[in-house]
């Protein structure tokens, strides 16, 4: 191979190597987004099921106080 063919050659693969490089760190980015984005929802998540399930609480005391009512009138 020629020498100028060759340098041809490295600088082709030296700009492949750069355009991996910054698709690699693109990716990375998006991906430690991602993650933070997941982590958010996880804990919302929580805190939603632990309204909800405060919720049920009240409802079920509120139907649990009815029926004693129901059954002894004033």
């Amino acid at each position: 191979m020629s020498t100028p063919r060759l340098e041809r050659e490295l600088e082709r693969l030296n700009q492949r190597i750069d355009r991996l490089l910054e698709a690699l760190r693109r990716l990375a980015e998006e991906n430690r987004s991602l993650r933070h984005s997941q982590e958010q929802l996880a804990n919302e998540r929580a805190g939603l099921l632990a309204r909800n399930e405060q919720a049920r609480c009240r409802v079920e005391a509120m139907i649990q106080r009815l029926r004693s009512l129901e059954n002894n009138p004033p």
